[in-house]
């Protein structure tokens, strides 16, 4: 075996620089987070052929005094910690002392720097095997400019891993974007072939910063983002959550940032998708700009060199306040919520800034219509509350006292339609009379509007002065069925069933000490399980909704939670996709002839129901077709 040497100052160098500089992206992020620790106002990224021939970054920060140059490109030198108490608290971007070693190593690497205190600038260089540092007198203002040529020029087998300079330059443009959208107070350029990509001005405003979300993540995303800010045991999340219909096949536009720091992390990514569990449709992603705030000494962000990944002191307490939040969010958005995308996206970003669309004499207060606030009278001579029912009729929450399936089936009266008076009907359609047309117009009137048909027997035609909405009656009932069932199980305990032969499960041994230590919570959810050997258990009671389902597989899918997330909610998720089964066969059918009152009872019972966009399984409710679409169907205006 050879004997054991010390390493080069480059080659090490160049070893720290395989975790730290992945591609050009890589440099990118290490330099801009420099300039950000610095203070900088303003930081401009330019970049040639990807980032491969040049990275240049420039900031107006505090800068880098010329005796802490030579230090500035040596590994493990830092001004951001001192101590070990610093490092448990960090709260800078950066903080290991080794990108610049590291990507000096692996590129030429120029610093210039200037401090206010400084009549004058100095550029450093290293060279050579040893890296030493080269001292010289420049030009520059106060702040830093950092370039870097000829990436990877002397390490060839890793510039082989590169892809396209378009591809390189994708995941530039992306590191630029994330630092963007951490940062509102600084002003970000982005040049490529010298030619202009990206040029943010500071945000101080959430006007200004929803235009710079919309700048970096779409319009779209924006004019379908719900406003978010909770606060609770020394957290704080804000930031925007797009509404369930603005999902995306993939988990491409999903930002999270602790403290400023973009992350990814497996705790905040179950907790998001539990919030949205019932709400999208299939395999479908949701989208969302969401900032924590934490106290830095409960979050490590000392677990891997790129700083993507952190580790919470208290990762139940925080999934739980990420979860709560945003279920809470979903869960209060009603019909108006999703109107303002729709007329944004009709009628142009400008109009719907103002509130309204401003078209064919349209008042703002009719094209936006505050949720729970309406005071039109009802089809029927009268308003009808929240807790009125699809038939017209009290909803029985109260008197809601299941014990299982059938009898809590049977509670709910079926969750049918009872038809007070036949219809009027054309060709299957049912009209609205035209002495009860003018309620339509009214200026007060509820965020769905008022029905006027039913197209055969599947679809409510409602209008409002934003346009026409057509209402799929089934998904509809279903959501405000469901939302009934789960109100009524939460008014009671989840009621246990003993097993008459006890289910003998065989586990590993951290499974059987989890599901020995976790008993009580397991007990809380419905199941009683105990360990009778070292990889035994025995399960002796389960909830009585869930008698039918899959014992065996329910226990280890719960216990693998507990596992991976330190709690579970698959007992919760498990019945709830059972009571969206039962509120699904219980609720309208196709086919069946609505009276008009009982057309406006369904409208009024969604703009009083929670996630009532999203049938259970995701499915839209209802779609709103504006009337400048109507317009350009008909060539109207041209």
């Amino acid at each position: 075996m050879p004997s054991i040497r010390l390493l080069s100052p480059r080659l090490a160098n160049q070893i720290a620089a395989g975790e730290v500089v992945e591609r050009p992206a890589s440099v990118v992020k290490e330099l801009v987070e420099n300039a950000l620790d610095a203070g900088a106002d303003r930081v401009e990224i330019e970049v040639e052929q990807g980032g491969v021939k040049l990275i240049r970054v420039r900031d107006d920060g505090s800068g880098i005094a010329e005796s802490d140059l030579p230090l500035a490109l040596s590994r493990h030198a830092t001004s951001k910690i001192a101590s070990l108490d610093d490092l448990e608290a960090v709260a800078s971007l950066g903080f290991r002392g080794e990108a610049l070693a590291s990507i000096s190593s692996v590129s030429r690497l120029t610093l210039t720097s200037r401090t206010d205190q400084q009549e004058a600038a100095s550029r450093v260089e290293v060279e050579g095997r040893d890296m030493d540092a080269r001292i010289s007198p420049a030009a520059h203002p106060v702040g830093t400019t950092v370039e870097v040529r000829d990436l990877f020029f002397n390490t060839p087998a890793r510039r082989k891993f590169l892809r396209t300079e378009k591809t390189e330059f994708n995941h530039v443009e992306e590191c630029v974007r994330r630092q963007a959208l951490s940062r509102f107070d600084a002003g970000f350029t982005l040049r490529h072939n010298q030619k202009v990509v990206q040029n943010l001005r500071s945000a101080e405003s959430m006007l200004d910063k929803e235009r710079r979300i919309g700048a970096l993540c779409g319009q779209k995303f924006i004019d379908n983002a719900v406003v978010i800010d909770a606060e609770a045991t020394g957290l704080r999340l804000w930031g925007w959550v797009a509404l369930p219909t603005f999902s995306r096949s993939q988990a491409d536009l999903q930002y999270f940032f602790v403290n400023g720091r973009v992350i990814r992390d497996r705790l905040v990514a179950h907790a998001v998708r539990q919030a949205y569990r019932d709400v999208l449709y299939n395999n479908r992603h949701p989208a969302f700009v969401l900032y924590l705030e934490v106290d830095p000494a409960t979050v490590d962000v000392n677990v891997h060199p790129t700083k993507h990944e952190v580790r919470f002191r208290d990762g139940r307490l925080v999934h739980d306040f990420i979860f709560r939040t945003l279920h809470k969010a979903l869960a209060d958005v009603r019909p108006d919520d999703h109107f303002r995308g729709a007329v944004a996206q009709s009628f142009g970003r400008e109009t719907a800034e103002q509130g309204s669309p401003q078209a064919d004499g349209v008042a703002p207060s009719q094209a936006y219509p505050q949720s729970g606030q309406s005071t039109a009278p009802w089809f029927g001579g009268q308003t009808p509350s929240p807790a009125e029912g699809f038939r017209g009729q009290a909803a029985p929450q109260q008197e809601w006292r299941a014990s299982d399936q059938m009898a809590f089936y049977q509670s709910l009266g079926g969750g049918g339609v009872s038809t007070r008076q036949e219809p009027a009907s054309f060709s299957g359609a049912a009209v609205m009379p035209s002495d009860q047309s003018a309620a339509a117009d009214s200026s007060e009137e509820p965020p769905l509007g008022y029905a006027i048909a039913q197209l055969h027997g599947i679809y409510v035609l409602a209008q409002s002065s934003a346009g026409m909405i057509v209402v799929d009656m089934h998904a509809a009932h279903e959501r405000i069925t469901y939302e009934r069932m789960k109100r009524a199980l939460a008014e009671q305990d989840l009621k246990s069933q003993p097993l008459l032969v006890p289910l003998s499960l065989a586990v590993s041994q951290k499974e059987a000490a989890l599901a020995e230590t976790h008993s009580e919570e397991l007990q809380h959810l419905g199941l009683q399980v105990e360990r009778i050997g070292p990889e035994t258990l025995a399960i002796r009671q389960v909830p009585a909704l869930l008698r039918g389902a899959d014992t065996e597989q329910l226990v280890r899918d719960v216990l693998s939670d507990l596992i991976e997330h330190g709690q579970s909610d698959r007992v919760e998720a498990v019945t709830h996709e059972l009571l969206g089964t039962m509120a699904c066969h219980g609720s309208v059918r196709a086919n069946r002839q609505l009276t008009i009152p009982e057309m406006n009872s369904l409208l009024r019972d969604m703009e009083a129901t929670e996630r009532s966009g999203q049938c259970n399984h995701g499915r839209p409710t209802w779609t709103l077709v504006t009337l400048a679409e109507l317009d350009k169907l008909f060539l109207r205006g041209r």
